[in-house]
């Protein structure tokens, strides 16, 4: 089952930052990963504005993200990282669609009466 990486990054140093990612395409690639969002543009629709750079990977299995973040050739993208930005990375698993499907359908039974 997928599982996507989210990171929420505040950079303080574009471009030392820029160094960061122009290597990361190639190591979340390895890992069976790709980018589903790369700090694209961001509207907050309830809560506190979120102005860090957000960025959605998706990789075959939470496990597999777990085995990319601790990889060590993604420890040397986050020694270019560090000092340029501070995050909060966190993986969740995807839904599974026979959960979907049946959370759906219990919804189609209720009202707002």
């Amino acid at each position: 089952m997928a599982a996507y990486l989210i990171a929420l990054v505040a950079v303080t140093d574009p471009e030392q930052y820029a160094e960061y990612t122009k290597h990361t395409p190639r190591i979340v690639d390895r890992f069976g990963g790709r980018f589903i969002a790369r700090g694209g543009e961001v509207t907050t629709l309830e809560g506190e504005p979120e102005t860090r750079r957000v960025v959605v990977l998706e990789f075959p299995s939470v496990e597999v993200a777990q085995e990319f973040y601790a990889s060590e050739e993604y420890g040397m993208a986050k020694a270019l990282r560090a000092g340029a930005a501070e995050g909060q990375f966190i993986v969740v698993d995807e839904m599974p669609e026979v959960a979907w499907l049946a959370a759906v359908e219990a919804a189609s039974q209720q009202s707002f009466d």
